[in-house]
């Protein structure tokens, strides 16, 4: 684990540490698994996009299903597909 001074680093599988917790990317849970929200990066308007959707901060998601990074998800009372792409940007 390399820790920066501000409080927050990388481990090598990608997990992120910082102050509170660790952050890992939503590809990172595993089948049946369900986590918080704790960040939504990416660009404004895709943060909209997912923020409409139920992606929020402090809501819970849990992997349905993982195909290749591929995610289903369920947000809320919705289950929702999402690309390797975008669900790297949603920290847990």
């Amino acid at each position: 684990t390399d820790i920066g001074r501000y409080g927050a680093g990388t481990q090598r599988d990608g997990r992120t540490f910082v102050k509170g917790g660790i952050r890992m990317p939503l590809t990172m849970l595993n089948f049946g698994e369900a986590a918080a929200i704790k960040r939504i990066g990416g660009k404004e308007e895709s943060k909209r996009f997912l923020k409409n959707l139920g992606f929020t901060e402090g809501e819970k998601v849990k992997i349905i299903s993982s195909n290749n990074g591929n995610v289903i998800v369920q947000v809320k009372d919705s289950r929702i597909a999402v690309s390797r792409g975008i669900a790297n940007k949603i920290m847990v």
